[in-house]
């Protein structure tokens, strides 16, 4: 089925408001996989199932062409109490379209699904193209990407639907959670403690607040460690044993996140325990042909210190999508109407050239 551009993008926009008026928290995606599943088929697009991720290879799928995978999520975060419009209410004011996971992230996944229907059945193209509308990105769940990838032929290349204003994110920083414990002598009170574990604490922010590692990524800047929770005591007249913290650390390309934690368990002042170091940094050489197809077309790239379902791929990958970054989580979320518009026509554009050049 052959769809001009333009009735592309006016669908696209129609299936964001439906998502939108769907509630689609992490692990209760269903209701939305199944709005997405039928409008790839109202395109006659073959598509396939796992959990709540919904996935399709192009018409002409060919297994000696390497694999190009387009993904962005259709979960949202729940929305918080500063929200003064109805989350679930898709509506348009002055251009901007609002609603629950609009821009985060919405309007990549509506863009890319319309760019994957305009490629489907095309049979002149160098790589295959594998088009997934994942779930739980949010919470990065069990059920997420990480469990589609391992039923999916190997992927050559990603590009990740999120909001980037459509300039090329080339790098994403990873992820390392710590749970940190910072020590003392429990007592009352009332009585002299010279190893408060609360007074303790200040000297360890004071060293996580100023703490700097050594190597500095061109692209992505320095590590950064924030902490971003802190408790302690459970009574006014008893002096803790600990204080328990959680630092929230991004990881540049120049350090593996083995190499980060081995650097933090050497040096840190408090006890600390990785939630995880699976969710390492992500990036795309800046010569890399898809690249150089957006830079091309007047696009910047740059360093993006938010993570993403690129943090599961092991392929070189690229972080691009309309909307802004800033706004994903905020209260009366929005995305301009102008801006899926213009994702649908740039990733077409990007790939046309990306896709052709390469044969």
């Amino acid at each position: 089925m052959t769809v001009n551009q333009d009735t592309l993008a006016k669908e696209a926009i129609a299936l964001l408001k439906q998502l939108i008026s769907i509630p689609s928290f992490s692990q209760e995606e269903d209701e939305t996989a199944e709005a997405i599943d039928a409008w790839l088929k109202k395109f006659g697009v073959e598509t396939k199932r796992q959990y709540n991720n919904i996935y399709a290879f192009n018409k002409y799928y060919d297994e000696s062409k390497p694999n190009l995978l387009l993904n962005s999520h259709h979960d949202t975060v729940k929305p918080n109490s500063a929200y003064t419009k109805d989350p679930f209410n898709p509506h348009e004011e002055d251009g901007k379209l609002y609603g629950l996971g609009s821009n985060d992230a919405g309007g990549c996944l509506c863009s890319l699904l319309a760019t994957f229907v305009h490629f489907y059945e095309r049979d002149d193209l160098s790589y295959n193209i594998i088009m997934s509308a994942t779930a739980e990105e949010e919470d990065a769940g069990e059920l997420s990407i990480s469990a589609l990838l391992p039923i999916l032929p190997a992927i050559e290349l990603a590009i990740v639907g999120e909001p980037t204003l459509m300039q090329l994110a080339i790098a994403e920083k990873g992820l390392i959670v710590y749970d940190g414990k910072v020590s003392g002598t429990p007592s009352h009170a009332a009585h002299p403690n010279d190893n408060n574990s609360i007074y303790n604490t200040i000297e360890v922010l004071e060293w996580f607040k100023n703490y700097r590692f050594s190597k500095v990524s061109d692209v992505l800047g320095p590590v950064k460690m924030t902490v971003t929770q802190i408790k302690a005591g459970s009574q006014h007249n008893v002096v803790p044993a600990h204080v328990d913290l959680v630092i929230d650390t991004r990881v540049n390309d120049c350090y593996t996140n083995e190499q980060i934690n081995a650097i933090l368990q050497n040096e840190a002042p408090c006890e600390l325990v990785p939630r995880s170091l699976d969710k390492s940094s992500s990036a795309i050489a800046i010569d890399h042909p898809l690249v150089k197809s957006g830079i091309a077309l007047g696009r910047e790239t740059y360093g993006s210190p938010t993570l993403s379902d690129q943090t599961e791929l092991s392929c070189q990958s690229l972080k691009l999508g309309p909307g802004d970054s800033t706004r994903s989580h905020s209260a009366d979320e929005y995305i301009h109407v102008y801006e899926i518009e213009e994702g649908v026509d740039l990733y077409i554009k990007i790939l046309e050239s990306f896709l052709t050049k390469q044969i």
